[in-house]
């Protein structure tokens, strides 16, 4: 058997705040969800999303510290345009997450844009450019 991908975790200090945020970006998550140490949704294609906080990865692993720095892996999310990129970063940094890279036109033929997770972990908008 040979492995294959099947999940992205996600580790935060305040579940609801994540969840919240990650709901603006159109993940259908449970609300009774919110107050759980551990949350998951299935994407389309299977691939799982998962949440736990910091407490319960603790539990099992006494020795995580929680990183510094910059993040080695993120999500990105693909819009339907650029004028979404544009439209879904400016609600996010309304609702007070924090923009770290504006909508701008990329050299390779996106529109992108980078908004921090309340756990401050770059999550990319893009589309392809029209």
């Amino acid at each position: 058997m040979t492995p294959r991908l099947d999940a992205i975790g996600v580790v935060t200090s305040d579940m609801a705040a994540s969840l919240a945020f990650y709901r603006r970006l159109g993940l259908d998550l449970p609300a009774d969800a919110d107050t759980a140490p551990h949350a998951e949704i299935a994407l389309p294609g299977g691939i799982r999303v998962l949440w736990d906080t910091e407490e319960t990865v603790r539990s099992f692993d006494p020795g995580w510290t929680r990183p510094s720095g910059g993040e080695r892996v993120g999500l990105a999310f693909r819009c339907d345009s650029p004028a979404e990129v544009d439209s879904v970063y400016a609600e996010l940094v309304a609702a007070g997450h924090r923009g770290r890279l504006e909508p701008w036109d990329a050299v390779w033929g996106q529109r992108y844009a980078i908004v921090l997770d309340p756990d401050g972990c770059g999550v990319q908008l893009f589309a392809d450019a029209t």
